[in-house]
């Protein structure tokens, strides 16, 4: 048999903003694609009309857009295997669903929601199974007339795939080895709904996947128990040979308690766990909902891949910043982790740092320029990226910036009380006038030249280095931070390092 050309698939479903889990997995299923020349197909899931969010597939794909993970064919993309939303492929589905029932793999059900109910209280923890289904209203129980008769009626039915007792199912995982279950304990799900004419999750999927020749399906764990049921519908339509391989990844877990990573648990620590920032309603209220993403929150998004790629997998050795091009050719599914990884967000605010380290002054300085603008600066970009390169490594974020580095452009209003009681001392205002008139006498006033005549006069005075500096800093900057006390006087220029030192002697005597 020839081997067929890998071909991987993302399938989000459009109820609501893209779970930063379900970035993890396309981002596995883009390494994998990459890694052996195949195809990574974007498939919108939307068979589920209850749970439509306007907005949401134009968010999943502007999310990736950012991210930088390309899709070969799909929504929005293209390709010979569409329509790629669900929703228009209602008639290919039915010709499945009838495969099903004249092969006598699947049957009809009638049976309401209330009498579904008052089943599940008369028998405790009730399934719809090969040892319930015969108490059930369904075309198995029910005869052939009747059934005709009511769906003529226009009753409203599900078609259940058929699974008989005593059977072995086997899930050959990529990540999990064999897993092997009995159908015994597993209940008929439901495959289609004849209320909207749409299939569920899992007939739609394995049709699709079956028709868009994918070979791998790279999904997350929380599937993993719908897996021996996917098999035995590859089996129901004599698929086995092109059944794709699974590889179930680990869940993403809570960075502080057990359980799985959620919305709320971003809400409650105070950390993005959506891509971009999400503007929705609430569904039962009405109200407004927002959640902060991480592009908006100033991550770059090769710092998020880069983080996310590592979340249950990694390469060994002690590198850790990888581009997406390097992940390629490390990246082994077969070595992602069993167990959930945790989601350290400190540690994804540690590679966005890093990643600031890794680009130019220049790259920071213009990202960084608009807000310099915002608050009224109107020196040169090239004077932007002088302060960038002085304190850049200082900062994880872009917006870092300002409250750091806005001395150098805005003179001090006021002091530090803690700077001020722990470093002007007694003679601060004579020592600092002093250093006045050896600045005034400076005719070369570079960096180089200032620290050796001061060093040279602190050191013919016989002060205290530390006692000068520290004074110093506090007069220019206004509390105890910043870089290298020339550096900033050198930016500052000598007029104004002479203005804002002897506006300090004047305010704080």
């Amino acid at each position: 048999m020839t081997e067929r050309r890998v071909r991987v698939r993302f399938a989000p479903s459009p109820t609501g903003p893209l779970h930063i889990g379900g970035v993890r997995t396309a981002l596995y299923n883009y390494l994998f694609a990459r890694q052996h020349g195949g195809d990574l197909v974007f498939r919108i899931e939307d068979t589920d009309s209850t749970r439509f969010v306007p907005g949401a597939e134009a968010y999943i794909i502007e999310a990736f857009q950012w991210l930088g993970i390309k899709f070969d064919e799909g929504v929005s993309y293209g390709g010979n295997y569409g329509p790629y939303r669900q929703s228009e492929r209602r008639d290919i589905y039915k010709k499945y669903v009838k495969q099903l029932l004249d092969d006598g793999k699947a049957y009809i059900a009638f049976d309401t929601p209330e009498e579904l109910e008052a089943k599940r209280k008369e028998i405790e923890n009730f399934q719809y199974d090969n040892k319930t289904r015969g108490l059930m209203r369904n075309s198995l129980t029910l005869p052939q007339e009747e059934v005709e008769r009511l769906i003529a009626e226009g009753k409203q039915y599900v078609v259940r795939i058929k699974i008989d007792a005593g059977q072995e199912v086997l899930v050959d995982d990529l990540i999990r080895g064999e897993v092997r279950v009995k159908s015994d304990i597993l209940d008929d799900k439901v495959l289609y709904k004849s209320a909207d004419e749409l299939p569920t999750y899992h007939l739609a999927n394995i049709v699709d996947d079956h028709l868009m020749q994918i070979t791998h399906v790279i999904r997350g764990e929380e599937w993993l128990p719908s897996a021996p049921l996917h098999v035995l519908l590859y089996q129901a339509f004599g698929w086995q040979d092109t059944m794709p391989r699974f590889a179930h990844l680990p869940l993403l877990l809570k960075p502080d308690q057990p359980g799985k990573l959620s919305k709320r648990d971003g809400e409650r620590i105070g950390f993005p766990v959506l891509p971009l920032d999400w503007h929705g309603t609430d569904k039962k209220t009405g109200e407004p909902v927002f959640c902060s993403g991480y592009r908006e929150q100033g991550y770059f998004p090769e710092a998020v891949v880069n983080f996310l790629a590592l979340l249950g997998w990694n390469p060994g050795g002690e590198q850790e910043l990888f581009t997406l091009d390097e992940l390629v050719p490390l990246f082994d599914i077969t070595k992602c982790s069993k167990a959930g990884a945790k989601f350290d967000y400190k540690k994804g605010a540690w590679f966005n740092h890093e990643y600031i380290l890794r680009k130019s002054a220049d790259e920071i300085a213009r990202l960084w320029e608009p807000t310099c603008r915002e608050h009224g600066v109107t020196d040169s970009l090239e004077r932007i990226t002088q302060v960038v390169a002085m304190m850049k490594d200082r900062v994880s974020f872009v917006k870092e910036l300002w409250p750091l580095c806005s001395f150098f452009f805005e003179a001090p209003t006021a002091y530090d009380e803690k700077t001020v009681k722990k470093r002007w001392k007694e003679d601060s205002a004579q020592t600092l006038s002093e250093l006045c008139t050896v600045i005034e006498a400076l005719n070369d006033f570079s960096l180089e030249n200032q620290e050796k005549v001061v060093h040279a006069w602190i050191e013919e005075k016989e002060y205290k280095l530390g006692n000068v500096m520290n004074a110093w800093r506090l007069a220019l900057v206004g509390e105890g931070k910043g870089p290298g006390m020339f550096d900033i006087s050198a930016f500052l220029g000598k007029e104004e390092t002479l203005r804002r030192t002897k506006k300090a002697i004047e305010v704080l005597g």
